[in-house]
């Protein structure tokens, strides 16, 4: 309870301090922001909050959450100003859904799986938001994988799945085949179709394995990143330059990065 009560102080804390930002007296920069700038720093800050938490950096987290909930409580005082909600409506409305999407919890309906706590949460939200269809409302922005974690997530809700991980990487391979196909008679529609077909069904196998797969492609991006590095400075160090070796050399100072970065 103590630990809540200063919570609750330090948010009140960062409530005022953005109405000072925002005021006549305030910060310039922080007086000519509106939502359209925030929602960039926003997804900024969220994205740099999952890169603390994928390398496990437990310092790093506790500043990135705090700028992503600065950004929150930013563009609450920016709608309030324009008189449509305030940070207290915010906070009001997610305490609300939270005590209404577990009623398992918080009232008399018995949920006894985590399965069964997920479809009750996208029935009642089916339901709350008058959607036709499960798959209505996803987020326009979300980054393509995301989007194709979601839809798997939402169709598995209502029985629409695969087994086992298995059973979705033969679906992978089943795409890949026919991309190829479509590679070998340079059908060009085909191929772009294919492509595409690759990277959702690849989305499904990781989220049957648990995997977010934005985090994953993250993550082996900068792997990629840290071992081609690796090759530059291995070149540098013999007076070469990346345009003046073969394919091969390189491949072999690849071979080596990999026994060195993980």
């Amino acid at each position: 309870m103590k630990e809540t009560k200063n919570a609750g102080k330090k948010f009140e804390q960062l409530v005022e301090i953005l109405d000072d930002l925002r005021s006549e007296k305030g910060c310039p920069w922080d007086r000519e922001q509106d939502e359209k700038s925030i929602a960039n720093y926003f997804l900024e800050e969220v994205y740099e909050a999952v890169d603390a938490i994928s390398a496990g950096d437990a310092r790093s987290l506790t500043e990135e959450l705090g700028d992503v909930i600065m950004e929150v409580v930013f563009l609450a005082r920016i709608f309030k100003e324009k008189e449509k909600f305030s940070i207290s409506d915010v906070l009001e409305g997610i305490n609300q859904k939270m005590i209404r999407r577990h009623p398992h919890v918080f009232a008399q309906k018995r949920i006894r799986t985590s399965e069964k706590v997920i479809d009750e949460w996208y029935r009642q939200k089916k339901e709350e938001k008058s959607r036709q269809s499960i798959l209505d409302g996803l987020a326009k922005c979300s980054p393509s994988l995301i989007e194709a974690f979601q839809i798997g997530s939402r169709a598995s809700s209502c029985g629409f799945d695969w087994e086992q991980p298995l059973d979705a990487l033969k679906k992978a391979k089943e795409e890949i085949s026919e991309l190829e196909k479509a590679l070998e008679e340079k059908k060009e529609d085909e191929i772009f179709q294919e492509i595409g077909d690759v990277f959702f069904s690849m989305a499904n196998v990781s989220r049957l394995l648990g995997i977010n797969p934005e985090i994953a492609l993250r993550q082996a991006n900068k792997k990629f990143i840290k071992r081609f590095k690796f090759i530059e400075k291995k070149l540098e160090k013999k007076e070469k330059k990346l345009s003046e070796v073969t394919l091969e050399e390189m491949d072999e100072i690849w071979e080596e990065s990999k026994d060195k970065i993980k």
